[in-house]
């Protein structure tokens, strides 16, 4: 008997103890920035919401929050409301969720953009498509909109306490993207693509700085220039120029040299700045272990602890460039220049006196195009046996009348 006491007693403390534990984990406090208790109706509501959120029943609490929006249209809490709305949606998580949180964050930032509030939604919204982003070799989709959204909030609240922490995301936001456009670049410069791959990785350096291989896009960069001839070996000693000067802790800084020293090229001295950047960098990098680099694969987002810690990241997209390939526009031949000018017509009979503009081909004045539009002169164009063809039909149809008659 007292071996079953003893034996119920640690069951019912285990069981106690899952109790409280369940209780506790089903429970998520939401951060209330309002501290006043009071027993206005419109306070009642809002506590109401904010206690379904915490514990996970978001569709009651975004009713009992719109019924506060709608009933006490003056509220001090109308915008505390609103957040809510968009908070209980953000926590709720799935696909669907998070574009109704999206749209959310986006309406108050609209309704309210002087509050506190509206640079933590913003926030929020980086935050919505940067948990969403995947590796650099999938669909870039949410990585270039979670750079939108990181970019718009240290313009628009450039003194808020979430930019720097923002601007962090940026640059981990650029290292996925310039390693997705570092990928293309190996790939079409391992199959002999050259030209494809020097306009991808020349892209890729310009945009993208402070990516943690862009010494290696520019080395790749100078050896794709290279393959394609001695036209563009300028192109390739910047390249490799740009490695000594901008990374001079590469590992590719002596092959750099020794290509410079055999194009016969100067060799440039580093840049002070940039050595004491990449030290640090290099010094506070974290490394990535081998079990990192097990689970990685089966992993759906992106690793971004080789981004840069310092620096600032560019603040504009990248664009496509025009291959070095092309010609450009200027050096063609007889190209248009592409100018408009614009003047006000005095005369009121330009309309019916001059020739139509719209009648000329490109790089022909409007007068060239009226000469060559004008029919000549049919009997001298005409060939003599077309005439004798034509006059001898004539001349059946004239007999067959006749005989009609």
């Amino acid at each position: 008997m007292s071996l079953n006491r003893k034996l119920q007693l640690p069951a019912g403390a285990l069981a106690a103890l899952a109790l409280v534990t369940s209780l506790g984990c089903g429970r998520k406090k939401y951060e209330n920035p309002i501290a006043k208790d009071t027993q206005q109706p419109d306070k009642v509501l809002f506590d109401k919401a904010i206690a379904d959120i915490e514990r996970s029943r978001y569709e009651v609490a975004r009713l009992t929050l719109n019924t506060l929006m709608n009933t006490y249209d003056t509220s001090e809490y109308l915008a505390k409301a609103k957040l809510a709305i968009a908070d209980s949606w953000m926590r709720e998580g799935g696909t669907h969720a998070l574009a109704q949180a999206e749209a959310e964050y986006k309406d108050f930032i609209l309704f309210y953009p002087t509050m506190e509030e509206a640079a933590e939604a913003q926030f929020k919204v980086c935050g919505i498509h940067f948990k969403q982003m995947e590796k650099p070799d999938r669909d870039s989709l949410h990585a270039i909109r979670a750079e939108d959204e990181c970019r718009q909030l240290m313009v628009q609240f450039p003194n808020s306490k979430f930019a720097p922490e923002a601007q962090q995301k940026l640059r981990q936001i650029q290292e996925v993207l310039a390693e997705g456009e570092f990928r293309t670049g190996s790939f079409y410069h391992t199959k002999g693509s050259f030209p494809a791959a020097a306009n991808r990785l020349h892209g890729l350096t310009d945009q993208y700085p402070l990516f943690s291989q862009a010494d290696e896009g520019l080395w790749l960069l100078g050896e794709s220039y290279v393959k394609m001839g001695d036209r563009f070996e300028d192109k390739a000693a910047d390249a490799y120029t740009r490695i000594v000067r901008e990374y001079p802790l590469s590992l590719r800084v002596d092959e750099a040299k020794q290509k410079l020293q055999a194009m016969n090229r100067p060799i440039p001295e580093p840049d002070p700045v940039a050595y004491a950047r990449m030290k640090y960098e290099l010094e506070n990098r974290e490394k990535v272990g081998m079990m990192s680099h097990f689970w990685g694969v089966f992993r759906k987002s992106p690793d971004v602890r080789a981004a840069a810690k310092s620096g600032e990241p560019v603040m504009s997209s990248l664009r496509p460039r025009v291959p070095a390939t092309v010609p450009s526009a200027d050096s063609a031949a007889g190209a248009p220049t592409g100018d408009v000018t614009v003047s006000a017509v005095t005369d009121p009979t330009a309309l019916d006196t001059k020739p139509d503009a719209r009648q000329a081909p490109p790089g022909q004045p409007p007068s060239a195009a009226v000469e060559a539009a004008t029919p000549a002169d049919s009997g001298a164009a005409e060939p003599a046996s077309d005439r004798q063809n034509k006059n001898k039909k004539k001349n059946e149809k004239k007999k067959k009348n006749n005989a009609s008659q």
